[in-house]
C-alpha cells in the first residue's frame, strides 16, 4: 500500500508517496540524492547512516539520533528529518571543526554519522555535557581509520565549549545552539511548521494478497526482512502515540508497548525501581538503537536472548493484547510456547506491559555476557527480582536467556530458593537445580558447555551483588 507521507526534510516540506515500509536510508540516497548519509552495514551496527528525527513534544521539538537503515519512511509523518546536509552552515559547524582540529577523520565515510550523533548529543536535554556523555553518544558509531582517541578529544572540546559553564540553558537548548552557530537558524521555525502538517490518517489493518507485517522499532525486523518489506503491506505502529509512555497507578507500572529502551531507561519512575537501569541498558545496544528498539517489539520478536524480555520476566510482567475491541491479559512467562511460538492471535497487537511496583525490601539485578562487553547480542543473560528479610528469601523471580528455545523463567530454581537463607551452599544447590532446568545448545555465541558455565557464573553474580553483606565472590572461588 502507498500513502502520502508529510514531513520536513531538513529545511523543506516533503510529501512522499513511496511505500511506508521503504527504508529512510534508501529514500534519502535513491530518491532525494542526499548521499551524505552513508550505507554501511545496513543492520544498525556501524552508525554511518545516523540521522536526527525531531518530534513535537508540546511546543518544543525533541530530537533523537537514529539509524536510518532500520526506520520505515511511513513513521516520519509529521516529523522533522535532519541529515548531514541539513546541518550545513556554509562553514564547518563547531562539531565538524572539533573533529578537524583533533584529526578525527581520515577516509570520512563514517564522519557524517559521527557529526550527526554529536550534534544530537548537544541537542539532548542532558543536565550537563560530559566526556562520558560523549562516549555514550558515539557508542553506535564505528570508525576503522582513526581509532577513537581523536574523536574523544574532539568531544572533550565540545564539552568545554557547550557545557553548562558556558551559558548553556537548562531544558531546551535549541535557540542557544543556533546563537552559538551549532545549528542552522531554520531550526527555530520547525515547531510551528510541524504543527501545520496534516495528521496521519488511520492505516489499513486488513491483510490482502501481499505479505503483511506490523512494524514497531524495526531494529530486528528490518535486519531479517529489509529487502522484502517495501513490497509488502505494513502497519506502522509508531504512528500510534497512545502506545507509548510510562505511568505508575495503583501499585502497578504500566508501560506502553512502543516505549523505547532509551525512554524506559531514562524514566524517573523506572530509575526509582531499578537504580542501575541505565548501566544495564548500555550493555544492550547503542544510543541510536535504543532510540528505536521497543519493549513490545523485544517481547514479540521472541528471541531466546531478548535482553528486555529477560528483565521483564523477572519483574513479573503481564501483557495486554488487543484485537479490535477485544482485550485480554496474559502473564509474560506464559506467552512463549516454543521457539518463536507465541500465545498470540495473528490479529492481536501487544499494547501494554504491566508489572507490580516492587516492595521496599526487593532487590533487582541484571547480568549479561556477550562476545563484546557492550552493544552486542548476549551469549547468556539473566535477571532476578528477590525479596529477603534478614537473609531469608521470601519471594524470587529468576529468568535466563540463551539457555532454552525461548526466554526462560526458572520455576524450579525459584521454588528451591524461596524459604531459605542466602548463603554459599544455598547458591551452589540452586545452581544445580538451574542446570537441570536449562537446555542450552551450541551455536555461534558459544558451546552448550560454555553457556552452562555462564549460567552458573551469572547466578553467583546475582547473589554476590545483591547480598554483599552475606556473600562475596571469594566465597565461591577459594573453596570450590
Amino acid at each position: 500500500m502507498s500513502s502520502r507521507i508529510h514531513f520536513l526534510l531538513n529545511d523543506r516540506e516533503v510529501v512522499a508517496s513511496e511505500s511506508p515500509a521503504t527504508l529512510v536510508l534508501d529514500y534519502l540516497r535513491r530518491r532525494q540524492r542526499l548521499v551524505g548519509t552513508k550505507e554501511g552495514c545496513k543492520e544498525g551496527d556501524c552508525g554511518a547512516c545516523v540521522v536526527l528525527v525531531g518530534e513535537l513534544a508540546g511546543k518544543q521539538v525533541r530530537y533523537q539520533p537514529v539509524t536510518s537503515c532500520l526506520m520505515p519512511l511511513g513513521e516520519l509523518h509529521g516529523k522533522h528529518l535532519v541529515t548531514i546536509e541539513g546541518l550545513n552552515l556554509e562553514r564547518l559547524t563547531p562539531v565538524q571543526q572539533a573533529i578537524v582540529d583533533e584529526g578525527g577523520s581520515q577516509c570520512g565515510f563514517c564522519t557524517p554519522g559521527i557529526v550527526v550523533s554529536l550534534t544530537g548529543y548537544l541537542l539532548s536535554a542532558a543536565p550537563a555535557l560530559s566526556d562520558d556523555g560523549i562516549k555514550y553518544a558515539l557508542g553506535g558509531n564505528l570508525c576503522r581509520c582513526t581509532g577513537y582517541a581523536s574523536l574523544k578529544r574532539a568531544g572533550h572540546r565540545l564539552v568545554q565549549q557547550f557545557g553548562s559553564g558556558n551559558g548553556r540553558p537548562a531544558g531546551d537548548p535549541m535557540r542557544w545552539l543556533v546563537e552559538q552557530g551549532a545549528l542552522p537558524a531554520y531550526f527555530l521555525s520547525v515547531p510551528e511548521r510541524l504543527e501545520k502538517l496534516p495528521k496521519p490518517k488511520p492505516q489499513p489493518t486488513g491483510r490482502g494478497r501481499r505479505p503483511f507485517y506490523v512494524v514497531a522499532g524495526g531494529t530486528d525486523l528490518y535486519v531479517q526482512k529489509g529487502e522484502q518489506l517495501p513490497d509488502a503491506d505494513v502497519y506502522v505502529l509508531n504512528l500510534r502515540p497512545e502506545l507509548k509512555g510510562i505511568a505508575v497507578q495503583d501499585g502497578r507500572v504500566r508501560v506502553g508497548a512502543l516505549t523505547t529502551f532509551e525512554e524506559f531507561a531514562c524514566s524517573p519512575e523506572i530509575q526509582a525501581i531499578i537504580p542501575d537501569i541505565r548501566a544495564y541498558m548500555q550493555l544492550n545496544a547503542s544510543w541510536q538503537i535504543r532510540n528505536r528498539a521497543t519493549l513490545g517489539g523485544n517481547i514479540v520478536n521472541a528471541s531466546p536472548i531478548g535482553d528486555m524480555t529477560i528483565l521483564l520476566l523477572a519483574l513479573d510482567a503481564t501483557l495486554v493484547l488487543q484485537a479490535g475491541e477485544r482485550t485480554r491479559t496474559l502473564p509474560l512467562k506464559q506467552f512463549y510456547k516454543g521457539y518463536k511460538e507465541l500465545d498470540k492471535e495473528p490479529d492481536e497487537i501487544l499494547t501494554e506491559i504491566v508489572f507490580p511496583v516492587p516492595q521496599p525490601d526487593t532487590r533487582i539485578h541484571f547480568e549479561k555476557v556477550s562476545k563484546r562487553k557492550t552493544l552486542d547480542i548476549a551469549s547468556v543473560n539473566s535477571a532476578i527480582r528477590v525479596r529477603a528479610q534478614d537473609g531469608l528469601v521470601t519471594h524470587v523471580n529468576l529468568s535466563m536467556g540463551g539457555v532454552a528455545p525461548y526466554p526462560l523463567f526458572l520455576d524450579a530454581t525459584c521454588d528451591y530458593l524461596e524459604g531459605n537463607v542466602v548463603e554459599r551452599d544455598l547458591v551452589w544447590h540452586a545452581i544445580e537445580v538451574a542446570q537441570r532446568e536449562i537446555a542450552p545448545i551450541s551455536d555461534i555465541r558459544g558451546s552448550a558447555e560454555y553457556k552452562r558455565l555462564l549460567a552458573r557464573q551469572l547466578l553467583i553474580a546475582h547473589f554476590t551483588r545483591l547480598f554483599p553483606e552475606r556473600l562475596t565472590v571469594r566465597d565461591f572461588y577459594e573453596t570450590s
